[in-house]
């Protein structure tokens, strides 16, 4: 099983044994911390040789002498310490895990402050994430300790501890995001889904689970009929934290659970079909968010909902060209039952919009492979018709790293999901599909601020980063958490 390091801060002092790593922007900054651990002044002598001028990613690696109280000194360079993000620091501190994932005691010399000692700790426990438990096997057992400390030593240390209570319950959050994401389908359908996140519970976050029977009571037709060719039954998961004034409107989050996508009758090609265990990336993200939200106790009053279901190609399916019904009255013609994300969402958002009259809602689904054409996997696609909601979401994706980048919605784009037979359908044709899809879900919030993020290419088989070496990313959670932070607390 992966190691989860063990995060405390401290004053400087000699570490006694194990590794010690320093994180500055000249050697010259050293403290007596490294003189006293490298008594021999090997760290000098290397850095020499090498012509190290610990600029920003340079790593020096050295084996301590016998007489050193080390076995080892790292040295990671930072550039100026005045430039660098809260970014730049979990980037630093997923390189310093990188280095040192196989020492059982860590110590890190840090010249900064407690935000960015924190955020530093933020990105080395992201970085630990390894999605491991099905290995029956592993090569470098041997190799790995069974526990890790890591002792982060600076000057503010009170500072520090009080930033890493926020940092760790984001960071918690989404290893819990890319847990969910990571895991098979066998193993997590929507009722064993629900059951997980009903463990939020132990925060102080209330749960209300919808079975089938009361979703059908409500009328969501357009989320049950994509739910209707699987054996496992469907699930609307309700989770409310309550953490500001009582009067406060709450804030509210809905996210796409499809446990695993076929595509139902209008099948998915055989090739990388395994990845749409991953289609519930955006419950996966609201229920991260949750997690981070109660777990910080978050000023806010906040709501989640995840839609659950698994689109299966059984006799019972939905067929293309079926018409359903939403809970809001509205028809939609089923065009294509792989653009099934959106028939979830809509029910989901009215839902929440009609119960809960929410200052606004931000929707997250894993749902177009048009946005990874479109952005990549390096941004998320926004989409939104309020432009303060917008901004806000952007400016928080820059602060965290969880980057967006806001796309259009208009009459003309509507007009192309318009139905011959129903109010709509539920595809727009070939192109700007990831445009047409948000128009959809758009169809469903009335005058509610509302936002949506198409996270298809950021939340899975996202690309190895600094602070994530892992299949998912668990995308959504720093990003919503930051904005909520920003924006909707006090």
């Amino acid at each position: 099983m992966s190691v989860v390091p063990q995060i405390s801060f401290a004053k400087l002092s000699t570490p006694k044994k194990g590794a010690l790593l320093i994180v500055q922007a000249a050697l010259n900054d050293a403290s007596a911390l490294v003189n006293d651990a490298d008594p021999e002044n090997v760290l000098a002598k290397a850095a020499a040789s090498a012509k190290f001028k610990a600029k920003k990613s340079a790593k020096l690696d050295v084996l301590a002498p016998a007489s050193a109280p080390v076995s080892r000194i790292v040295v990671l360079g930072a550039g100026e310490l005045d430039k660098l993000s809260i970014e730049d620091w979990m980037s630093l501190g997923g390189k310093a895990r990188a280095a040192l994932a196989n020492e059982e005691q860590v110590t890190v010399q840090l010249s900064g402050s407690g935000a960015q000692a924190a955020a530093f700790a933020h990105g080395y426990l992201l970085r630990s994430y390894d999605f491991d438990q099905y290995k029956t096997k592993k090569k470098d057992d041997e190799e790995k300790p069974s526990s890790q400390t890591v002792s982060i030593c600076l000057v503010d240390v009170a500072d520090a501890k009080k930033q890493w209570e926020i940092e760790e319950a984001v960071a918690q959050g989404t290893i819990l995001a890319r847990d969910l994401v990571n895991e098979p389908a066998n193993v997590l359908y929507p009722i064993e889904f629900a059951k997980r996140a009903s463990a939020l519970k132990k925060l102080g976050v209330e749960i209300d689970i919808l079975t089938e029977k009361e979703m059908k009571k409500l009328k969501m037709g357009a989320l049950l009929g994509v739910a209707q060719g699987s054996r496992h039954d469907p699930r609307l998961v309700v989770m409310k934290w309550n953490g500001g004034k009582a009067k406060d409107k709450p804030i509210a989050f809905v996210g796409k659970g499809v446990t695993f996508d076929t595509g139902g009758i209008s099948i998915k090609p055989a090739a990388g079909m395994e990845d749409m265990k991953g289609d519930m990336g955006g419950a996966a993200a609201v229920t991260g968010l949750m997690h981070a939200l109660a777990a910080r106790k978050a000023k806010a009053n906040v709501i989640g909902i995840i839609g659950l279901v698994e689109n299966m190609p059984d006799g019972n399916a939905q067929r293309p060209g079926d018409i359903v019904t939403s809970m809001s009255g509205q028809t939609i013609e089923v065009i294509n039952t792989d653009a099934e994300g959106r028939l979830v969402l809509c029910d989901a958002l009215h839902y929440c919009n009609t119960k809960f009259e929410p200052k606004f809602m931000i929707n997250l689904a894993t749902l177009t492979g048009a946005v990874l054409v479109a952005l990549g996997q390096e941004h998320a696609g926004l989409f939104s018709n309020n432009d303060e909601l917008a901004e806000n979401i952007f400016n928080a994706g820059s602060a965290s790293g969880e980057k967006v980048w806001r796309l259009p919605l208009g009459p003309a784009y509507d007009k192309m999901i318009d139905s011959k037979f129903a109010d709509m359908k539920n595809t727009g044709g070939r192109y700007a599909g990831s445009i047409t899809a948000a128009q959809f879900l758009q169809r469903y919030v009335g005058e509610t601020p509302w936002a949506h993020l198409d996270i298809a290419g950021t939340a899975m088989s996202s690309p190895a980063s600094d602070i994530n070496t892992s299949w998912a990313s668990g995308f959504g959670v720093r990003l919503l958490n930051q904005m909520v932070a920003d924006s909707y607390e006090g």
